[in-house]
C-alpha cells in the first residue's frame, strides 16, 4: 500500500475529527426524541409521571449539547444557549405536529385514525424530522440541520431542506421522490403529493443566499410529479397545481394549473400491425 495515501487520509481524518458530530449519535438523538414525543414510535409506556419525563428530556438536552460541541467555534451561539432555546421552542413543536398529523388524517380517505398517521406515514415523519431541524436552522448551526433532514430523506425518499419556512397543517400524501429546497416558503393547510419538485432555477454559486424557490400560499394543493421553480415564482391561496405541471412563472390565486396531453385508445384487434414492445 501506498504510504502517502495512507497519511492524506489520515491527515483529513484528524483535520475533521472536532467538525462533524457523528451520524450514528445524530440519529439516535432524532429516534429517541420521537420515542419521547409520540410513544407510538417505541410501543414503550415506561413515563407513568410528569417527572420521568422532565429526567427524559434532561437527559436528551445533555445528549444535544454533546453532539454540538464539536462545532461550537462554527456556532454564533454557546451550545447551551442554543440548547436551551430548542427546548424552550419544542413545546410548539409538539403542537405543530399534532396539526400536522389531523391534517394528514383528515386529508387522505385511506387513513383509519391520527396514531395510524404517525405510527406508518412516511410524510409524518420527514415532516417531524423537518421541523426539528429548521430550529437548528435558524440557530445558525452548520451541518447538523442537514444531517436530520437526510436521516429522513433515507428513511422515506422525501427530501426537505431545513432552510424552507412550512407553515401549520402541512400534508404530505405518499411522498416519495418530493423536494423542497432551502429558500422554499410554503403557508398553512398545504398539501403535496408525490414527486413534486419546488426548486430553483440555475443560479450562480455566488446567489446561494438570495431567494430561489417558490412560495406556495395558504390552502394549496399540488398533484403528483409537478414542478415548480424560481424564487419569484409564486403559487397564490387556494390555488390546484395538476401532475405533470412545469411552472416557471406566478399563479394567482384560486388558479387551476393543469397539464394537457392527448391519448389515443384503439382495439387491439384493429391494429395494422402487432403491438411488441420490449423494455
Amino acid at each position: 500500500m501506498d504510504i502517502k495515501f495512507a497519511e492524506d487520509i489520515l491527515k483529513v481524518r484528524h483535520s475533521r475529527s472536532d467538525v462533524f458530530p457523528p451520524k450514528q449519535k445524530i440519529y439516535h438523538f432524532i429516534e429517541d426524541l420521537i420515542d419521547l414525543l409520540f410513544p407510538h414510535y417505541s410501543g414503550e409506556y415506561e413515563y407513568f409521571v410528569a417527572k420521568e419525563v422532565i429526567g427524559k428530556l434532561s437527559l436528551l438536552k445533555r445528549d444535544l449539547k454533546k453532539l454540538l460541541l464539536p462545532q461550537q467555534e462554527n456556532i454564533p451561539y454557546s451550545v447551551e444557549k442554543v440548547a436551551a432555546k430548542f427546548f424552550r421552542e419544542l413545546p410548539v413543536i409538539y403542537k405543530k405536529l399534532w396539526l400536522d398529523a389531523q391534517a394528514i388524517y383528515e386529508g387522505d380517505p385511506a387513513a383509519e385514525s391520527i396514531d395510524e398517521v404517525i405510527s406508518a406515514y412516511p410524510g409524518f415523519l420527514a415532516i417531524y424530522t423537518y421541523r426539528i431541524a429548521h430550529e437548528f436552522y435558524q440557530c445558525r448551526v452548520p451541518i447538523f440541520p442537514r444531517m436530520l433532514t437526510e436521516y429522513a430523506h433515507y428513511r422515506t425518499g422525501i427530501d426537505m431542506h431545513a432552510g424552507a419556512k412550512i407553515g401549520d397543517s402541512f400534508f404530505i400524501d405518499h411522498g416519495t421522490g418530493i423536494v423542497i429546497g432551502e429558500t422554499t416558503v410554503i403557508g398553512d393547510h398545504v398539501k403535496l403529493y408525490q414527486g413534486v419538485t419546488l426548486g430553483a432555477l440555475s443560479v450562480s454559486k455566488s446567489l446561494s443566499k438570495q431567494k430561489r424557490h417558490p412560495t406556495i400560499e395558504d390552502r394549496v394543493v399540488i398533484y403528483s410529479n409537478a414542478t415548480i421553480l424560481g424564487g419569484d415564482t409564486i403559487i397564490g391561496h387556494d390555488s390546484v397545481i395538476g401532475g405533470n405541471v412545469w411552472l416557471t412563472e406566478s399563479v394567482e390565486p384560486y388558479s387551476t394549473v393543469y397539464h394537457k396531453s392527448e391519448i389515443r385508445v384503439r382495439p387491439l384487434n384493429k391494429a395494422k400491425e402487432p403491438v411488441n414492445f420490449v423494455i
